[in-house]
């Protein structure tokens, strides 16, 4: 079994703020989840932390392509490298974002190692959202939060979408897409560039397990495979603690059911998780959710049972006055 390595990516560099004066609040994600138990639960090495930029949006306004590009730009690179040192390494990378920016990296990484081997590495998008914006289909773009895919897929500014002059990172026809809510903006232009993808009706109809079978299945004639999980593929009734809520997604169960049938294939390389924001989750309960979820889903990877979670810590109503 490969050992698992956790890497906190705690960029919050793709997301637009939430109001003039607030930052957005993933970027604590990996703090939150670590306080959890993740890393004894998962008996991973700790792979530290890829610290980010300072948040610095400027004066950005719609016309100036997607904010804090440079920035963004630099990132990818180092974490791309990083990711590299772990797969060289035979560890399973698990990335703790941030932003679904952060998949850029992986991305950037697994083009590198395509390159390297001769292969092409497949990526299966695990989201409720598409995060397909770009110049061809938008009149403005600024967030690469939202413009993930289509980077990774050579769409937009060749600052992001074409690093180290490889463009695309990922070709569309590598791409499976599991989750995205059957109101997708973009999912005409999904069809039309010949992406694999499953909404949430046929996810819930075929079952997650079977869906994770039949996304690997799209992927067979790739070297390998990265996965992105962004949690609001969940839904709002189970994780609102996210930067956009949309009714219609999935239950822990299936997406740990997903994540399990991805990761169990021996050319899954590794896994990154966004969006989770624990400023919606001052109590912690969602932050158990997640790890809960990613420590069984991850179970075929550690090739042993998981650790079981550690104890909720008390509210204050919850503990009793002396005397």
């Amino acid at each position: 079994m490969r050992r698992i390595a956790v890497l906190d990516a705690p960029s919050n560099l793709g997301l637009r703020p939430p109001t003039p004066t607030s930052v957005p609040g993933c970027g604590k994600a990996p703090g939150a989840l670590r306080d959890q138990g993740l890393i004894t639960r998962l008996a991973a090495r700790d792979a530290g932390c890829h610290t980010p930029p300072r948040y610095e949006p400027g004066d950005w306004r719609p016309g100036d392509g997607v904010s804090q590009a440079a920035e963004i730009a630099g990132y990818t690179i180092r974490l791309a490298d990083r990711i590299g040192v772990m797969v060289d390494a035979g560890e399973f990378p698990v990335v703790l974002g941030g932003d679904c920016s952060v998949v850029l990296g992986a991305a950037l990484a697994m083009n590198r190692l395509g390159e390297a081997i001769g292969g092409r590495i497949g990526l299966i998008y695990v989201d409720g959202h598409a995060d397909f914006r770009h110049p061809g289909n938008a009149a403005v773009v600024g967030a690469a939060a939202g413009e993930a895919l289509a980077l990774a897929t050579g769409r937009g500014q060749a600052n992001l979408a074409g690093l180290e002059g490889r463009r695309p990172y990922v070709r569309d026809s590598d791409v499976v897409l599991l989750g995205i809510r059957a109101t997708e903006e973009y999912r005409m232009d999904l069809q039309a560039g010949g992406f694999s993808f499953r909404a949430v009706p046929e996810v819930r109809a075929e079952g997650a397990a079977r869906t994770a079978q039949w996304a690997r299945a799209q992927v067979t004639d790739c070297a390998g495979f990265w996965v992105h999980v962004d949690v609001d593929v969940l839904d709002p009734a189970v994780m609102p603690a996210v930067d956009t809520a949309d009714p219609g997604g999935i239950s822990h169960s299936e997406l740990e059911l997903l994540i399990r049938g991805l990761v169990g294939s021996a050319e899954c390389l590794g896994l990154d998780v966004t969006v989770f924001d624990p400023d919606f989750d001052p109590e912690g309960e969602y932050a158990r959710e997640v790890v809960q979820t990613l420590v069984s889903g991850l179970a075929p990877v550690t090739g042993g049972a998981p650790t079981p979670p550690i104890p909720a810590q008390p509210t204050r109503a919850s503990i009793p006055h002396a005397g």
